[in-house]
């Protein structure tokens, strides 16, 4: 048991006082989402010293959810892009004051990419190029924190596509991150690999891992066991990468994340 890889969880910061004795006895990789809203953005500091206080004494990897909704990092229009950037250096300074050492975004890829983006000349090219001219700034500041950005897949198809901006990139504060319950998604309903296989073709760029069940027809966030993941597969890619990904339940019902690394603990995958 104590060779398996531990297992932590994305939990809100009203939510840690009830998890607080089963992150702390091992140290558990924690994610907070609150940091993803603009809102939260705008004024953090209620939020970034309720997170303090909650975990005094935790010596666990902590990472954040980076803002997403509303734009993708491939705009190339200028003003959209100002405010992405402006979104990206509240998000930093949440790491800066926390301590984080790792900040999820949000891949721009889909399956409209998948069929069209070698319909022209140099489109993969330039799609690589805006994500980097968005990132610039964001990737600049988190190399200097020491904080890694981890790119998620969302509705991608293709592996590479994501392998391809993080190769341009050439940086250590960017990296891959691979959500179980979107790849699962994309393999059911858009013919994409399955997800252990976005996994191991992540190979050691792999940092994060959100692990979410679904049945494949849609984003179901599902505790562990409900859906249909087959969760050897996906456990057994990710030690096979040799790398130390953050290891993040991330499911709706924070009341059945214990349970969730539960049921991998029954499987003899984790604990």
């Amino acid at each position: 048991m104590s060779d398996l890889p531990v297992v932590g969880a994305q939990l809100s910061v009203l939510d840690l006082d009830r998890h607080r004795d089963w992150l702390f006895e091992k140290n558990r990789d924690l994610e907070l989402p609150e940091f993803c809203m603009a809102d939260i953005l705008r004024s953090p500091e209620p939020f970034i010293d309720m997170a303090k206080s909650k975990l005094d004494g935790w010596t666990g990897r902590l990472g954040i959810h980076g803002p997403f909704s509303g734009f993708e990092l491939h705009t190339a229009d200028r003003d959209i892009r100002a405010v992405v950037q402006t979104r990206m250096d509240q998000a930093l300074s949440v790491c800066e004051a926390l301590g984080a050492v790792q900040m999820v975004i949000h891949s721009p890829y889909d399956p409209w990419d998948r069929d069209n983006l070698d319909g022209g000349r140099k489109g993969r090219e330039k799609r690589i190029n805006d994500i980097l001219a968005t990132l610039k700034p964001a990737l600049s500041r988190a190399e200097d924190l020491g904080v890694e950005m981890v790119m998620e897949n969302i509705k991608d198809c293709d592996p590479a596509d994501r392998m391809a901006v993080i190769d341009a990139a050439d940086s250590p504060a960017l990296r891959l991150s691979v959500d179980t319950g979107h790849a699962h998604w994309a393999h059911t309903i858009e013919g994409a690999p399955p997800a252990d296989r976005f996994i191991s073709l992540a190979g050691d760029k792999l940092a994060h891992v959100h692990l979410q069940d679904t049945d494949g027809y849609a984003d179901r966030h599902w505790h562990l066991g409900a859906g249909n993941i087959p969760w050897h597969g996906v456990m057994q890619a990710i030690a096979a990468t040799k790398a130390s990904p953050h290891l993040i339940v991330e499911i709706n019902d924070f009341d059945r994340v214990e349970e969730s690394v539960k049921h991998l603990e029954r499987l003899g995958l984790a604990q």
